[in-house]
Parts: structure tokens; sequence; C-alpha cells
């Protein structure tokens, strides 16, 4: 096991699956310390022919409460939303085996961003998935880009706008979630799925498979996130209410928005 303060890196089916936990617990931030070394882990799995599977979940009951709302403010945002955006892409065009997010409790903004971002999305019956950031006056770049890939338009408008979360299986209805375990089993069931399925497989098959299956996440983040991440950037960022929604939850008070 190999131990850094934003992941742990731990072996499933028999050492031929990388357990990637992010950290540290219960909220599992996604903040630059996590990005860098999910990156840093995600190229030494891409340098180990033999593993045939990777599985990204969140160290204690939660995936991720989501990113780091400091990092959003003016001054560190610049920074951060970049270095964020460059991982999900690394994670399409890295020679890597598929990627599994396994979700437990809540899954949210930066963090639900990163399991849209996966090959397959399984859940916990009791987790809620989903993006909040329009409490806070913005909006998630990622997931308007990666949610159209997997729901109608109309599932993808009604949670950006309105940033209600989905229950495991509201999710599971709307294609988000491939597979919903009972409470405490879902690592289980990943074991058995991978034995059943994956196993017996060629790592290089399984790695050229998911680089061919991959290319709309791969298109649409290289395409379509740099413009979302420029409006967010160069225009959300400059209005009132944005920098009123991140104080307003720091401070941990209601916003006072201005409509501007």
């Amino acid at each position: 096991m190999t131990a850094v303060s934003h992941l742990v890196r731990k072996e499933l089916l028999d050492g031929k699956a990388a357990l990637l936990e992010l950290g540290p617990p219960p909220s599992n931030l996604v903040d630059r310390q996590m990005v860098g070394a999910l990156a840093d882990a995600l190229r030494d799995v891409a340098s180990e022919k033999d593993t045939k599977l990777v599985v990204l979940a969140g160290a204690g009951e939660h995936f991720s409460y989501g990113a780091s709302v400091q990092e959003h403010l003016p001054g560190e945002v610049e920074q951060m939303l970049p270095e964020f955006h460059l991982l999900l892409r690394l994670m399409q065009s890295l020679p890597l085996p598929p990627i599994l997010a396994a979700v437990r409790g809540r899954c949210l903004g930066g963090g639900f961003e990163l399991a849209l971002a996966c090959d397959l999305l399984w859940a916990e019956d009791d987790a809620r998935l989903g993006v909040p950031e329009i409490r806070l006056g913005v909006f998630p770049p990622a997931a308007a880009a990666l949610l159209p890939l997997r729901v109608s338009a109309g599932v993808a408008a009604q949670m950006i706008l309105t940033g209600e979360p989905l229950l495991a299986f509201e999710a599971l209805e709307h294609g988000i979630v491939d597979f919903v375990a009972p409470a405490g089993q879902l690592f289980d069931a990943i074991e058995n799925w991978g034995r059943e399925h994956l196993l017996g497989l060629s790592a290089a098959a399984l790695r050229q498979g998911r680089r061919a299956q991959s290319w709309p996440r791969r298109n649409v983040l290289a395409q379509e996130l740099p413009e979302l991440e420029r409006q967010y950037l160069e225009e959300l960022m400059l209005t009132h209410d944005a920098r009123e929604g991140l104080d307003a939850f720091l401070s941990k008070r209601q916003p006072d928005w201005e409509d501007r």
C-alpha cells in the first residue's frame, strides 16, 4: 500500500485491480493536492501492463463532498479549475484499463464530475449524487460537458439548474449510475464482477477497448470543456453573485443575491 496525503492505493482482484481511495475523509475534497496525487497514481497504473481495472472510491463513508470552495475564490480558481480539467482529460488520454467509480454516501460537485469521467459508475443504495454549485452562484463546467453523455438534456438541465441531488436508484433510472448495490456490499459486488468478467481477459485488450469506447468523453472534454472553462473564469467569476455565493458559503450565511 502506498499512501500520500490525499490518496491511498490498495489492491483488489489478486493484485490485478488498483483501488485508489480519495482522502482525507470524511469530505475527500477534490482540491489541488488531491488532483495532483490522483494524476500521479493514474500515471503509475498506466505503466503497469497487467492491471485490468481501476476502482476510484472515497475513504470512509463518502465518495467526495466536492471541490474545495476556498480554491474557487478569485486568485485561486484560475489555477485550480484548469488543473482539475487537465486531470479529467488525462483520465481519457492515458493508456489505462477501465475505471470504475465506486460511490458511497455523498458524491457531489467536483467529486461527481470525477465520477462522470469514469467508464463505469456504481453506487450503494444510500448514495446521493449531484451538482449543487448553482446554490453558490456558480455552475459545474465538467458536469455541463459530461452529463449529456449519460442523460437527456432535460435531466441534465434540472440537475445543473436546481442543484438537487439524486438518490442512487433515481440516478440508475436516468442512466447516470450503472449498478446499485445494497449498503455495505459495493466492494463485494465489484470483486465478484471483476472475477467473473475481467480476470480472464487480456489487460492489453481491455486498455484498447477502453480507449475505443471512451471517445465521446475524450472529445467533449477536449472540444467543449475549454469554452465552458473560459465562460466560468472570464464571465461567471466577474459577476457579483458568484463572489457573493462563495463568500456566503465560507461565512456560513445566506447569500444576498443582487442578480448581477
